[in-house]
């Protein structure tokens, strides 16, 4: 391993390999992985789709930002995504089309026949909608191998099962040291280590963020009858279900948010018949099996707002985290974001203000 670096990327995820490919144009990277191999948490095991409204508000101008990206590169399966309400939820999801639109988010109110005809065999409770017909699935895998091809080609260090253990700031810049003794220095270290973000802030001496990781769960179902190839991705506006065809079975989630400590996250069986129970109180459809079911872990800061720049306390520390569910679909507009202030370059397609460290102190 060489070891001197301008720049060391803690976590190979989506994140650390949307910087290495952009970084390695300016100088030396070094792209550290603690796993057997980049993207074994969160990025692997993504649902992922491109939705505007998905984060909110202040999440929407990196999700719009990125969608050109998405699109040179043939990574977006158009989808179409159908929020669900009951009648006593009106006023909640006129509040949600209203917002929205205003933001310029194509987005519409559907009426109980309009909903039936997107989702056959729908129970009477379910009685209005919102049509989001832009949302798409993204190519996850092929996302992050673009972005690990690019950082090699241009000469990025990819180290696996290469866990950082310690790192200390000097004059010279960042000194650190992995578990299995192996050291290295760097200019600037880069913090995107997802659910270990706050660890390896502390590692560093930088003041954790208080980023708490959530569980997600997903099963795979494998239907009684087949499921429509058109179906959208349905989810319900209280936040307690979603669900998406995928290779002809069922994606189906609780939507649950259950605070973990970081680690490699397992589904938990009582979440799987929370899903299963839910989604029966959507439609009558038949589940024949369960065949696969997994959890990931989501890391948000206090606000949910994702965390990006260099910390105020801890020279040539840079935080690139705190992405949550969206930091797939904002990937590339966060990658050029993060990239111009490691450079100290101005200008961009979206404002860095929301997302700095500032905020927190």
């Amino acid at each position: 391993m060489s070891q001197r670096f301008d720049f060391a990327i803690i976590g190979a995820g989506m994140a650390g390999a949307s910087l290495a490919a952009g970084l390695a144009a300016h100088g030396r990277v070094l792209l550290l992985e603690a796993e057997e191999r980049p993207g074994y948490h969160a990025t692997g095991r993504s649902a992922a789709f491109w939705t505007e409204s998905y984060g909110g508000p202040l999440v929407l101008p990196l999700t719009a930002a990125s969608r050109e990206f998405f699109d040179d590169h043939g990574l977006l399966a158009l989808r179409g995504a159908l929020t669900l309400a009951r009648a006593e939820e009106e006023a909640g999801l006129t509040a949600f089309t209203d917002k929205f639109s205003a933001l310029g988010v194509r987005v519409e109110a559907l009426d109980r026949q309009a909903l039936t005809a997107r989702v056959p065999d729908l129970k009477d409770e379910w009685q209005l909608g919102a049509w989001e017909p832009d949302c798409c699935d993204i190519d996850v895998a092929a996302l992050h191998q673009l972005w690990l091809r690019q950082a090699k080609r241009l000469g990025a260090e990819l180290l696996c099962r290469a866990r950082l253990a310690a790192a200390q700031h000097s004059a010279g810049g960042w000194t650190a040291t992995l578990e299995d003794g192996r050291a290295f220095t760097a200019r600037v270290l880069i913090n995107a280590a997802g659910a270990w973000a706050d660890q390896v802030a502390a590692m560093a001496g930088a003041a954790p963020l208080g980023l708490t990781p959530l569980r997600r769960t997903v099963a795979q179902l494998r239907m009684g009858s087949p499921v429509p190839a058109d179906l959208p991705l349905v989810l319900g506006f209280d936040g307690s279900f979603y669900f998406k065809p995928e290779g002809g079975k069922l994606w189906l989630s609780p939507h649950d948010e259950s605070p973990s400590a970081p680690c490699d996250a397992a589904p938990e069986e009582l979440d799987v018949a929370l899903a299963i129970d839910r989604f029966e109180a959507v439609t009558d459809w038949p589940i024949a099996a369960v065949e696969h079911k997994w959890a990931g872990l989501r890391t948000f800061a206090p606000d949910r707002l994702p965390v990006y720049g260099f910390d105020p306390g801890q020279r040539d520390f840079f935080w690139f985290a705190g992405q949550g569910g969206f930091g797939i679909q904002t990937a590339p507009a966060a990658a050029d974001l993060a990239l111009r202030l490691l450079l100290g370059q101005s200008g961009g397609a979206v404002d860095p203000a929301p997302y700095s460290l500032a905020r927190f102190r």
